[in-house]
């Protein structure tokens, strides 16, 4: 099929030789006849090997990159390894996207051609649609990252003041004041944490007059200087969002919320009162917000890039994590419905309930094995060792995937935050060699959309006096 011109004729008298259209790929020759070109009549050879015999040799040469006359080929300055995939479509009808070969770049390629992308097997849409979603990706991490160094050069006064304030608070990387306090926000976390701890140490605590235990002053205070700082954080945090409903409902916020707020709600009810304070009920109340406090130790997500992407590598494994609570489930309930009937007629059974029996089953099948509960029967030892041996292969079959969710997802991410230095080293280059236009460009967030895609999916090269033929391809795919 690659090689030098050649022509088909048809048999019988009087034969003529078919129309023909060979084309230079980058070096590489390809001969096309018409009836095979005509299958799909609105692509780009199609349409040349219908009009190029109506016209002059000049206005052929507009139509691709170069023109030879005497050979009567048509030149055109593309990827080969491209258009080998493309001419698949008019052998076969469909397109695959041979391996080593950019998914985005080759769908320049179809657009220069004139390929509607329908053409393309699922299986290759499939991949240049994770492609897109990557770019994509690295688009908004980039377009971030410009915000948090450049601002919004049209905010005036407080919309100026507010991004400053939120660009301190929210993005370290931003700023060197930025990043100290976050690291003082994060030994803050790790000081309320372990006086959290440290305060319910017998030995640490002190009598009141009634005789009764209650926490060291010393380490209330502790407490207080650090619920003080999560207070101002939240705050300023609170004032600075762009969208203060968005900021409320947020997760991470949530758990702000919810670890400063029973200190307040403690010395609320201790303002009112010591009346107040004696009722049972305001005293357990009081207790379970103490025990609330144990939520700041997720704030520490918040400055962990490593606890981020657990968090989502566990939301995209909520299939995996599915299928082994049902597997759990199904096999507490059958163990232990088991245990249940084979012990029930021993004397001194422990297994007095199928519902009291789910304990057992739980703890052996997940291999603790407290001891609290055991089957005294030989029938209620087989089907014990048989549980555990269950149990073991539930939990294992779903951990495999679980775990590449994890590598999977931590290894994209990786990429990406590595692809976005890239992408903004690239673009200060070029725009220090385009005469210093990176203020300019960087101020409208329109450009900066247009600019984020340009590194990856093309670079504008110039083609030389035929770039009426390109005219439709604007971009020399460069990786």
């Amino acid at each position: 099929m690659w090689g030098t011109h050649r022509s088909r004729r048809r048999s019988g008298s009087g034969a003529s030789e078919e129309p023909e259209i060979a084309v230079n790929i980058g070096g590489l020759k390809q001969v096309f006849c018409r009836d095979v070109l005509n299958r799909f009549p609105d692509t780009r050879l199609a349409q040349l090997v219908n009009s190029a015999p109506a016209l002059p040799a000049e206005d052929i040469s507009s139509l691709c990159d170069d023109y030879d006359p005497e050979k009567g080929e048509l030149y055109f300055d593309r990827d080969p390894d491209a258009f080998k995939c493309i001419t698949e479509l008019y052998y076969y009808g469909e397109i695959h996207v041979k391996r080593g070969i950019c998914p985005v770049c080759f769908m320049k390629e179809m657009d220069f051609w004139k390929i509607d992308s329908d053409f393309l097997d699922e299986c290759c849409k499939s991949n240049l649609q994770e492609v897109e979603d990557e770019l994509e990706e690295i688009a908004e991490k980039v377009r971030t990252i410009l915000v948090d160094r450049e601002g919004d050069p049209s905010a005036i006064g407080w919309q100026r003041f507010q991004t400053c304030l939120w660009r301190l608070m929210e993005k370290p990387e931003s700023s060197l004041p930025a990043h100290i306090i976050a690291i003082l926000s994060f030994v803050f976390i790790l000081v309320s944490s372990v006086v959290m701890c440290v305060s319910t140490i017998p030995d640490l605590q002190v009598e009141d007059e009634e005789g009764n235990l209650m926490e060291n002053p010393t380490l209330e205070c502790i407490e207080t200087v650090c619920i003080g700082w999560f207070t101002v954080e939240y705050v300023l945090r609170f004032v600075s969002s762009p969208n203060k409903v968005k900021f409320a409902l947020a997760f991470m916020n949530v758990v702000d919320f919810m670890a400063i707020m029973p200190f307040f709600v403690v010395l609320l009810l201790t303002s009112l009162g010591a009346g107040v304070m004696e009722l049972a009920n305001v005293q357990q109340a009081v207790q379970a917000l103490r025990i609330m406090r144990i939520a700041r130790i997720f704030k520490l997500a918040r400055h962990s890039s490593g606890l981020q992407t657990l968090t989502s590598a566990l939301k995209s494994s909520l299939k995996e994590l599915g299928l082994l609570l049902m597997y759990m489930g199904v096999g507490v309930f059958l163990f232990s419905a088991l245990g249940y009937t084979v012990e029930q007629n021993h004397p001194e059974t422990l297994f007095t309930s199928i519902p009291q029996s789910f304990w057992w089953a739980v703890i052996t099948m997940t291999t603790v094995g407290y001891g609290d509960v055991y089957p005294k029967t030989t029938l209620g030892r087989c089907n014990a060792a048989i549980s555990f041996l269950c149990g073991v292969i539930a939990i294992a079959l779903p951990i495999h995937p679980i775990i590449n969710n994890f590598v999977l997802f931590y290894n994209k991410q990786q990429v990406l935050e590595t692809a976005a230095k890239h992408e903004i080293e690239l673009m200060a280059l070029r725009f220090d060699q385009d005469g210093g236009q990176h203020e300019h460009v960087c101020g409208g967030e329109d450009a900066q959309v247009v600019l984020l895609k340009t590194p990856h999916k093309g670079w504008a090269t110039n083609r030389g006096p035929n770039t009426n033929a390109n005219s439709e391809s604007t971009a020399e795919t460069k990786h």
